[in-house]
């Protein structure tokens, strides 16, 4: 029975984050299940997180890292020192709904093929449109730009419940990821080299390749405040996405599919002109750190790569979401032509 009980770690990384703790935490309490297990990780945070918690919270179990590893090996190291079946990499900043761990623990207990699920990811500012950071599942295109069930670029549809059912997705939102935890470690985990940003999907890729699935299971449902860490605006969040997209293509597409990566750099260019243009000179300028940083990283990147496989056309769309969405105007996941 004590292992049913434990059958879910949801781990929650801390780093100076009392604010968020004191606000969103008492959901994941308040909706927790008697099989899961909340987990606090905390980056060695200089706030009085600690404090916070041992007071009012003094039963939740904590792991604290003696150094700040960052969003990737903080999970890395945590997911190590347990032994769950399954974890949930939970944000600070996500508030969730009711019986939001059930569906996904019985979809994932249920179905082996699948490592992989996530729930339906609202705005926590408006409740009632998707969140970019995931929405209703992930997808990438022919060109390893990413985009969602429900969000494409800065697009975000209003939820009518038109994506209510299951299916299977290429990446799952890292504000909210259930996994498999022997299948996470077999993985090799998250890449601590990006820092920050499309960690999630890289690990999802590998996941893939390994011969697995993943799933979006919208009858859960979470609430996601999102840029906690980084704002859009930030010329850093810019540098982290084109240089990590570069890397997660580089590390993982199959070798006859590598010549893509030579137009991404084309198409990241006259994504630096359109910045310029836009009198956005610092982040046209992040997109060039963006790539001299890959080009410095290639050599490491090749060690890397690790079974790369041609992705399956139910998960991939095979076709630039650059067109359809600037030029076709397609603004919404229903009006693209899989």
């Amino acid at each position: 029975m004590e292992a049913q009980l434990k059958k879910i770690a949801v781990l929650i990384l801390n780093w100076n984050g009392r604010k968020l703790l004191e606000r969103f935490l008492p959901s994941v309490i308040e909706n927790n299940s008697s099989f899961a297990e909340i987990i606090i990780v905390d980056n060695n945070s200089s706030d009085d997180s600690i404090n916070f918690l041992d007071t009012n919270y003094p039963l939740i179990k904590k792991i604290k890292l003696e150094n700040n590893l960052g969003f990737a090996e903080g999970y890395n190291v945590a997911i190590n020192k347990i032994s769950h079946e399954y974890v949930v990499l939970l944000n600070s900043d996500v508030r969730v709904g009711k019986e939001w761990l059930i569906a996904p623990f019985n979809f994932l207990n249920k179905n082996h093929e699948y490592a992989v699920c996530q729930p339906k990811v609202l705005d926590e500012k408006n409740s009632k449109k998707f969140e970019y950071a995931g929405a209703c599942g992930g997808y990438i295109d022919l060109f390893g730009y990413p985009f969602c069930r429900g969000r494409i670029f800065d697009t975000l549809e209003i939820d009518n419940s038109q994506y209510n059912t299951n299916r299977d997705v290429f990446w799952a939102s890292g504000a909210a990821l259930f996994i498999r935890r022997k299948l996470y470690i077999e993985a090799g985990g998250l890449d601590s080299s990006f820092f920050a940003h499309q960690e999630e999907i890289d690990l999802c890729w590998r996941i893939i390749n390994n011969g697995y699935k993943i799933a979006c299971i919208p009858e859960s449902i979470v609430f996601h405040l999102g840029g906690a860490s980084l704002n859009k605006v930030n010329p850093q969040k810019t540098f982290l996405n084109f240089r990590n997209n570069l890397i997660m293509l580089l590390k993982n597409l199959p070798t006859s599919h590598l010549p893509i990566i030579l137009i991404r750099l084309i198409l990241d260019g006259l994504a630096g002109i359109k910045f310029i243009s836009e009198g956005k000179i610092s982040h046209a300028f992040a997109i060039l750190k963006g790539h001299i940083s890959f080009y410095i990283k290639i050599p490491r990147i090749l060690i890397k790569r690790n079974n790369p496989k041609k992705i399956k056309a139910n998960i991939q769309y095979k076709k630039s979401i650059i067109i359809d969405y600037y030029l076709l105007r397609k603004k919404y996941f229903k009006e693209l032509n899989w």
